[in-house]
């Protein structure tokens, strides 16, 4: 499902009326948390989290008009969806993660490669967003995608 809207506040703005707050609440955590470097932008149509061409002016190497992509939330038809491709690309970070989410979740993980999709939305784990987002730099991530997922 592709974001309604070609910014970030017009994908704000364009939510339905029940997944405002807890969309919103779910992007103002990913940026509080966000390290340096990284911003809010337009990523494949939807909310990303990446790194700027002013920083990786390579871009993504499957379409390097985008900048480099490390997390994205979107809302679906039954979920909203948080992707974290530091999770994807580091199986540390991943166990950390699936070990910590019974301890701020109720729900069963529902997950895929690098999506949580959160179909409660009154149990989406905010602190343990936080803490992800704090725990790869910019610098981490582009050698990461240089190493493991640029090929």
């Amino acid at each position: 499902m592709k974001a309604n809207g070609k910014t970030v506040k017009e994908i704000l703005d364009n939510l339905p009326e029940e997944r405002v707050e807890p969309f919103n609440k779910l992007h103002d955590v990913i940026v509080k948390n966000l390290p340096k470097g990284f911003e809010a932008a337009i990523s494949y149509g939807g909310l990303g989290y990446v790194v700027p061409h002013e920083l990786y002016p390579s871009g993504y190497h499957c379409k390097p008009t985008e900048p480099l992509p490390f997390a994205g939330i979107a809302s679906q038809k039954h979920s909203i969806n948080f992707y974290h491709m530091g999770m994807y690309a580091n199986p540390e970070l991943m166990n950390w993660f699936v070990a910590e989410y019974p301890k701020h979740c109720k729900q069963k993980l529902d997950m895929g490669k690098s999506c949580v999709r959160f179909k409660k939305l009154d149990d989406i784990p905010y602190k343990l967003i936080g803490e992800l987002m704090k725990k790869m730099s910019v610098k981490d991530w582009i050698n990461i995608y240089e190493t493991t997922m640029k090929k």
